[in-house]
């Protein structure tokens, strides 16, 4: 991926692009391509002090500036209140080829950056490659400090500090945390102690928070440089006790271990690999457990039930990464409770929360998925599957949350006050989503976990005819009471007899899934109205354009953007299910293929776009489907990769 001028032609072109980099703990390297942070989050060390949660901003960015002669330019981008550096009309270009690289020129002087954090480690790491030319030349870097949640913004007198310089190192001590910053070079340091100007993070803005940040500054590094020479400079910031870091190994390490993954996973087309390396970003260490987890996205999710059942085929078994998927459903069955997974894992003696009716169903798919791809018997028999017969008796006879099964054998969950299934957005007391009671796809997945369980019991010799049966009974109810012959589609819901007809995308679900209750011609039916209705190039709407409560864009206060969540708001990872069930109503013609792809190579120009690589968590409704909410999403990168390679 190669990036040139026309991407940051003006200083506001520049913010549209932004970078990411991970390093297996929920730590993470961000900000946009030409280095001026637009959120809180943004920052080359945002480190997870007890992973994957516990994140803490130590270093928001360094500016650095060269002279030349009497002259002195910035290569770094801000955006003040009241003032801006535009460092970034010296940025010549941007490429990414397993990790950043940036290259500047100014005169004839040429200067190359490179990022890296080391993996398993929070330590960020900068090379920069200096090609003189006829005059001596000086660079400053100037380290933005910072000690604070990264949910957070600091204020002047935000926090404490001693700092204290030796052998290249700068040692800065806030309470319990070290974070050292050591350049290797014959570097000049200069203690003066300051305070930034006051920041303004414009994401932070049209979020209608607040948006003003402070950083401290230790002091200045400088290095001199004669004419016509080669020089590296080196920078590396942790908070690890390990002394003996270079900057140039961690980058090279980090380069085979990206390339390795790609090895491993072995597709040649250029989305794949970007979407391989892309799913590495979200599989990470949880500290609680001592396993493999998913962080649901960045920069402000950590680690959610539904969101890892969900996007645990695309992360793990369509990349290979079987040994890591195992990890995660075992973890799952170590925090099983009651018949239900965690929605949220528990964090430092915190009771894990398990507000989810979809995320353990989700679970049999989960493990479906994982015994086609592994072929692992013998973990699913020994070590999973007693735990599913026993989820299935809870949902029978009844569990947390006002889970259980109907006489009509469907499931029914919550109450007007709850939300337990995807669409779960309740501000205050509002329920902007109610959809307690008997969910179109909450049911679909609970004929689908009966149906694997069916097909389980007679793998594992041990045949129980009240799976097969109960499912029988389950699709019989379902086309009675969801088959929405007027609209010749589904209902969303049914609450007390109530059946809710707002067109979703949740009725494509019953479709998508292994084991669909429709026949041919309802499930031609249903896919026909949500690609006539909800389609867009990056998913999903929530909510059709033609409901009265439907709204277009994400944007604005808390209040209106939970309002919007799923109100017509887009959702990338929907795309799985779609195609899914579009290939299948299309019987996988060669014609129904070509459009899938296409459909596919939107999401491929989007990766160009916004978070470089990966892709959003949700887009407005309304054209020109602008990308919002976190700028890099868990689900909606497995379920393109999944769907990619499955179905192509």
């Amino acid at each position: 991926m190669k990036l040139g001028l026309h991407s940051w032609r003006t200083f506001d072109e520049g913010l549209q692009k932004e970078y990411l980099i991970t390093n297996g703990l929920g730590s993470s390297c961000s900000s946009t391509i030409i280095g001026a942070n637009i959120r809180k989050y943004n920052g080359l060390l945002n480190a997870s002090l007890v992973a994957p949660v516990k994140r803490v901003l130590l270093l928001a960015k360094i500016d650095e500036e060269i002279t030349i002669g009497e002259k002195t330019y910035p290569l770094h981008s801000n955006e003040f209140i009241g003032k801006r550096t535009e460092g970034f009309k010296h940025l010549r270009n941007v490429s990414y080829d397993l990790l950043p690289r940036f290259s500047f020129g100014i005169q004839d002087v040429c200067i190359e950056k490179e990022i890296s954090m080391e993996y398993g480690k929070n330590t960020v790491a900068i090379v920069y490659r200096v090609n003189t030319g006829k005059e001596k030349i000086k660079m400053s870097f100037t380290p933005y400090v910072n000690f604070r949640d990264h949910h957070d913004l600091s204020k002047r007198e935000g926090f404490h500090y001693t700092q204290h310089y030796e052998g290249n190192t700068l040692h800065l001590v806030e309470k319990e945390t070290n974070l050292d910053l050591k350049i290797i070079s014959n570097c000049t340091y200069l203690q003066k102690e300051s305070w930034s100007l006051p920041v303004f993070y414009r994401n932070e803005a049209e979020r209608e928070l607040k948006p003003i940040d402070f950083h401290f500054i230790p002091g200045e590094f400088t290095y001199e440089m004669e004419p016509y020479g080669e020089y590296i400079i080196t920078f590396s910031a942790t908070i690890e006790t390990d002394t003996d870091i270079n900057p140039l190994s961690i980058i090279s390490e980090e380069k085979k271990r990206r390339q390795k993954l790609l090895e491993l996973a072995g597709y040649q087309e250029p989305i794949l690999k970007e979407l391989t390396l892309a799913a590495d970003q979200f599989i990470v260490e949880r500290f609680s457990t001592g396993k493999k987890t998913v962080i649901a996205g960045y920069p402000w999710f950590t680690d959610w039930g539904r969101d890892t059942m969900i996007a645990f085929s695309g992360l793990t078994l369509v990349t290979k990464r079987f040994q890591e998927a195992k990890e995660i459903l075992l973890t799952f069955i170590e925090y099983l409770k009651f018949g239900l997974i965690p929605n949220m894992f528990p964090d430092e003696n915190n009771q894990p929360m398990y507000n989810t009716a979809d995320g353990t169903l989700w679970f049999f798919q989960a493990v479906y998925k994982y015994l086609e791809y592994t072929g692992d018997r013998e973990t699913v028999k020994k070590e999973i599957y007693p735990y599913l017969k026993e989820i299935i008796q809870y949902h029978i006879k009844g569990t947390e949350y006002d889970i259980f099964m109907d006489e009509d054998a469907l499931l029914s969950a919550g109450n007007d006050g709850t939300q337990l299934t995807w669409m779960d957005v309740k501000v205050g007391d509002w329920v902007v989503t109610p959809r307690h009671g008997k969910a179109v796809e909450i049911n679909a997945l609970w004929y689908n976990a009966l149906k694997i369980m069916d097909k389980f019991s007679a793998e594992f010799e041990e045949a129980d005819i009240m799976y097969g049966t109960l499912a029988e009974k389950v699709k019989n109810s379902f086309v009675e009471q969801f088959w929405n012959e007027d609209e010749k589609c589904l209902y969303d819901v049914i609450q007390g007899g109530q059946k809710i007809g707002k067109l979703r995308p949740n009725q494509v679900i019953a479709v998508s899934l292994p084991y669909c209750m429709l026949d041919k011609e309802k499930s031609r039916l249903v896919v026909q109205k949500v690609y006539q209705s909800l389609y867009t190039p990056y998913g999903l709407r929530s909510l059709s354009t033609e409901d009265h409560e439907y709204i277009g864009i994400y944007k604005g206060d808390i209040y209106h953007r939970d309002g919007a969540y799923h109100q017509g708001t887009v959702w990338g990872w929907l795309i799985g299910p779609f195609l899914d069930a579009y290939g299948k109503v299309n019987e996988y013609s060669q014609e129904s293929k070509n459009r899938i792809k296409q459909m596919l190579n939107e999401f491929y120009m989007h990766m160009q776009d916004g978070c470089l690589g990966s892709i959003a968590e949700i887009f407005d409704g309304d054209e020109p489907f602008y990308p919002r909410g976190c700028m890099a999403q868990a689900w909606s990168v497995a379920e393109v990769i999944r769907v990619y390679v499955e179905l192509l």
